[in-house]
């Protein structure tokens, strides 16, 4: 969440900030319960000061009944406040974090400038097929049975690119441990409080979360949601950080509101496999952690050797927890493109900059080495998404007699070249 204070001392810039991002959020109303919370509070801490003169000293019968009737004011004070800070917490939760001043401010969430391109996209002498038709062809993906045990938007991964997701893995793993990241396996399930301490909203209609029956818990959309929520509530030594993590998880979306946008084959589903790499470190180093985390994403799919580009988010594009956020968009011949002509960028990979935006929510700080206490800078970036990585591979790869290449890195996990 947003600190309260920046919020007082710059209403309009927040105002303007909320209408580029997008979010219709009352910040008066916000900035009115503010007010009456820390009036209460004011009055609170007042009677309660009160009571303690009180008590320093053996209290007369008359004392004692005045001590009780201050207890019950402010009782009757501190439940008034109940309804006040739930409400407080509820708007204060949409507010998004500033923005850093380089995001292009757009009202279109595809206005996103390319800053960096690799590879042009694939261009082919024959007519060539969607994964979805590659997949039918090799016997690699059952939807059909997938739809029969769990429902639409699942599917079996077969043969060759069940391998290649273990492969993927494997090869994305290796690449960023060389960069001292610390490996992890994480829980599929978080409670509440983390999710919605991390920015994600677990409620509503519109949510993307799914939710556990009679209980806090929520299935993850993602691992920065695990390894977020891994030090809630700690203060760790400035000497310590960076503290860098990349994290294996099972991913659980809803996918509610997406009828419109591309959803064929595995492109779009409710649970897919990702490797994350989540950082902790100072305000000071957040920019350049971020930058680096850029970098590895880029060398992951420059050794897979899949064309893609890299997009910074404009303002109408951002998350709310984030400053800022670069996108890998790999070329996927099978996507219609918006003239309905084959052949389309789509994101592979995200990293965002969230500065102390859930480290606020989620209460996890620093000490520095002058012994105050901070809150720290928290960065996520996408490793390999495997079910979008496998869909570039296998449109990028495919060859004329309809079999598929494997790129060299993953060739020693899968046992062969080719598929087909």
């Amino acid at each position: 969440m947003l600190d309260i204070k920046i919020i007082r001392e710059n209403p309009e810039k927040i105002k303007q900030n909320c209408k580029d991002r997008q979010v219709d959020i009352d910040i008066d109303k916000l900035l009115r319960l503010d007010k009456k919370i820390r009036g209460s509070e004011t009055k609170i801490e007042k009677l309660r000061a009160k009571r303690n003169i009180g008590s320093k000293t053996k209290p007369t019968p008359v004392q004692i009944k005045e001590m009780k009737k201050l207890g019950n004011e402010i009782q009757k004070l501190e439940e008034k406040q109940k309804p006040l800070r739930e409400e407080f917490r509820e708007l204060i939760l949409q507010v998004p974090n500033l923005t850093h001043p380089k995001v292009h401010v757009s009202d279109d969430e595809d206005d996103n400038p390319v800053l960096d391109t690799f590879k042009e996209p694939t261009k082919f002498d024959f007519k060539p097929l969607d994964h979805v038709e590659l997949a039918k062809k090799h016997d690699l993906i059952d939807f059909d049975r997938a739809t029969k045990v769990s429902g639409a938007k699942f599917y079996y991964l077969k043969n060759e690119l069940a391998l290649m997701e273990f492969a993927l893995i494997q090869y994305a793993l290796e690449v960023v441990m060389k960069h001292k990241f610390i490996p992890f396996s994480t829980p599929d399930l978080a409670k509440r409080e983390v999710l919605e301490g991390l920015g994600f909203n677990p409620r509503g209609e519109s949510t993307q979360v799914y939710n556990v029956e009679n209980s806090d818990l929520s299935l993850i959309g993602t691992a920065e949601i695990t390894m977020g929520g891994y030090h809630m509530n700690e203060v760790l030594e400035e000497k310590d950080l960076p503290k860098k993590y990349v994290a294996v998880s099972h991913c659980f979306r809803t996918e509610a509101g997406s009828y419109s946008k591309f959803s064929k084959g595995i492109f779009r589903v409710h649970q897919f496999t990702k490797i994350e790499m989540f950082q902790y470190l100072t305000p000071t180093t957040a920019e350049k952690g971020h930058d680096e985390m850029l970098k590895i994403e880029k060398e992951i799919f420059e050794g897979l050797k899949l064309p893609f580009r890299v997009v910074d988010h404009c303002t109408a594009d951002l998350g709310g927890p984030s400053i800022r956020t670069y996108d890998l968009e790999a070329w996927m011949p099978g996507k219609p493109n918006k003239d309905n002509s084959m052949g389309d960028w789509a994101e592979i990979t995200s990293t965002s900059n969230c500065t102390d935006y859930q480290a606020r929510g989620l209460n996890i700080k620093y000490k520095t080495k002058a012994g105050k206490k901070e809150y720290i800078n928290m960065l996520n970036g996408t490793a390999i998404a495997v079910g979008r990585a496998i869909i570039a591979i296998m449109e990028n790869y495919q060859q004329k007699d309809g079999s598929i290449k494997i790129p060299k890195v993953l060739q020693k996990w899968i046992g062969k070249n080719k598929i087909g």
